[in-house]
């Protein structure tokens, strides 16, 4: 911090302006979208984005840093995610052969020389939290899936996002110079802390229409027809509202129409589906569901 206060930058003047900002890297995001990720970087709050997987949660944060020019660092969580994965560690190798090295000399003022020597920022390996904390340049911090995290990282991810500055024993507290702005994304898989949301702003994202998931697929697959483009959102609306193991995502919407491009399909007839199912559904099961209630033909057994 420099004078008692953080490094700002101004990300964004508007919603409106946020939202064509992002539409220029090919993120269509509504009003509501546009308008939190603006309130987001204005007030330096952490934005808590939570929907169904393959909605475009992460994407929403790529898009972001490409939008700024910031860099993005991500923490993919996972469960059995620590501190030394999510924070720091020691390179314990490297200080083994750093202690190997002056061990010749048993000299005690040796010892506590290499001591200190072993505990400095040569032999820290920094995890995304910690990176994004000291870098000097504008970051986007993308903590993905946090609701596959254990309650123990949870309850670091407050300590962190509360004062955007991490405790190292032997080194002092590192502080941040400009705060990133974060992105935390949950497919609700569990409730998160109350803490951790007071902690945040937050945004629900869910399926978009037809008609924005058409428009998606336009921005996306730019050399695709318009009509074509339709009938892939309209059907994977269809299918969202079946009872399946897993509901096509935005993004394999995205693929399906790729697909269908690299086919030379320019029709989404019974025939195309059929061939073509795999891209978006990746259950037996829901092919069979999918094949039933659209009429198509029967999935091999």
């Amino acid at each position: 911090m420099v004078g008692g206060l953080w490094h700002r930058e101004v990300v964004f003047t508007s919603p409106d302006q946020t939202a064509t900002a992002l539409a220029e890297v090919r993120y269509l995001a509504d009003s509501a979208t546009a308008t939190t990720v603006y309130l987001a970087a204005a007030l330096q709050k952490p934005l808590l984005v939570e929907g169904p997987a393959g909605v475009g949660k992460t994407q929403l944060a790529k898009a972001v840093a490409e939008a700024t020019g910031a860099e993005l660092i991500r923490l993919q969580c996972y469960e059995g995610l620590d501190e030394a994965r999510a924070l720091y560690e020691w390179n314990y190798k490297k200080q083994l052969l750093r202690i190997q090295a002056s061990a010749a000399d048993a000299d005690g003022a040796a010892w506590e020389q290499t001591h200190d020597d072993i505990f400095t920022d040569d032999f820290l390996l920094t995890r995304p939290l910690l990176t994004a904390i000291r870098r000097a340049g504008p970051t986007v911090l993308l903590i993905d899936e946090a609701d596959k995290t254990d309650v123990e990282v949870e309850a670091l991810l407050l300590e962190v996002l509360s004062d955007f500055q991490v405790t190292i024993p032997e080194l002092g507290t590192v502080t941040a110079v400009r705060k990133p702005f974060v992105v935390i994304t949950s497919n609700a898989t569990r409730e998160l802390s109350e803490a951790l949301k007071r902690r945040c702003l937050y945004l629900h994202l869910d399926y978009p229409s037809a008609e924005r998931e058409r428009d998606i697929v336009l921005s996306q697959v730019p050399d695709i027809e318009p009509a074509l483009a339709e009938e892939l959102a309209r059907t994977a609306a269809t299918l969202r509202t079946l009872e399946l193991k897993k509901a096509p995502s935005v993004a394999e919407t995205i693929d399906w129409a790729r697909t269908l491009l690299a086919l030379g399909i320019d029709s989404l007839d019974e025939e195309a589906i059929a061939g073509t199912l795999g891209v978006v559904l990746k259950h037996h099961s829901d092919h069979g569901r999918a094949a039933k209630e659209l009429g198509l033909p029967a999935v091999g057994r």
